[in-house]
């Protein structure tokens, strides 16, 4: 059956940290906007910093937008963040309510991660093993960088991090609180300042062989490994971030069968068996514009 996700606002899907649009055939994305714009939608994904803070993502995100609607002749854009690129997403929903009809969060640590807390803790600031990361960041960026053909924006690894950890994204919050849950684990204000909030996230499940060959999936292995850091959310992860740390506004479901990355198609489509991520835009495409946006 033919899908009709033809949207009145164009939709953009804005990429989280260590993120890109395309590598040669491999996109980020993989699937996604191919997917949407075969069922009418139009579909952008703006060129952000790799690394850098949520503040800095989200003012390079406010400047794309005004580019998609100049282009478009739209007066609004319906915005889809992953990772951290839900938090780009929400500084520009918030400072510039006037511009975006909706904002979804998928997977996105809207409470901080848990990973990044552990990470932040391990690299203690001047020693030398935050040197080494930062160096092995900004090599892993410059390779992206280079293979993607993005322009030389600015990166900045340690203000990723810090943005990532859960008293960064309590600042940020502080700031922006927008579509966030009065209580731990319960859902926002759908909408706010006529902004549309919307998520939704995955879990990673407990039986490895249910997984079939997506367990073989390095992805899916990282993913599975990070898992162990977490204690708050310790079953309650995909991951990278925790279930009801993804939570903003109207949550539409935060248990997927999904790891982090497969709520993106697992950037090469190796995701389990009964898991359609790309059909999980395609819906949310149709809800928008079912509700006129």
């Amino acid at each position: 059956m033919q899908r009709n996700a033809d949207t009145q606002y164009p939709i953009m899907l804005v990429h989280g940290l260590f993120g890109f649009d395309r590598i040669g055939k491999l996109e980020l994305f993989h699937g996604i906007r191919q997917a949407l714009r075969n069922a009418g939608a139009h579909v952008f994904i703006p060129c952000l910093s790799a690394t850098h803070s949520n503040e800095a993502r989200g003012q390079q995100l406010q400047t794309q937008i005004e580019r998609v609607l100049a282009g478009t002749g739209a007066s609004k854009v319906n915005l889809i963040g992953h990772s951290q690129g839900a938090l780009a997403a929400r500084y520009a929903a918030a400072t510039l309510p006037q511009q975006v009809a909706s904002m979804t969060s998928v997977s996105g640590p809207n409470h901080g991660s848990e990973l990044a807390d552990c990470l932040r803790k391990a690299l203690t600031p001047g020693r030398l093993p935050e040197r080494v990361a930062v160096a092995a960041s900004t090599l892993f960026v410059e390779f992206l960088r280079f293979a993607s053909g993005q322009p030389n924006i600015p990166q900045d690894a340690l203000a990723a991090l810090n943005a990532l950890t859960t008293e960064g994204v309590a600042a940020f919050n502080a700031k922006y609180p927008q579509g966030l849950p009065d209580t731990w684990g319960g859902q926002g204000d759908e909408q706010v300042n006529g902004v549309r909030y919307y998520s939704w996230s995955g879990t990673l499940q407990r039986n490895l062989l249910a997984e079939g060959a997506n367990a073989l999936d390095p992805l899916h292995a990282f993913c599975r490994g990070f898992s162990g850091f977490f204690t708050r959310e310790a079953e309650q992860n995909d991951g990278m971030v925790g279930r009801y740390s993804s939570h903003l506004g109207t949550v539409l479901r935060s248990d997927h069968p999904m790891d982090h990355m497969d709520s993106i198609n697992q950037t090469a489509g190796l995701v389990r068996t009964g898991v359609d991520p790309v059909g999980l835009y395609l819906e949310h495409a149709e809800r928008l514009k079912l509700i006129g946006l």
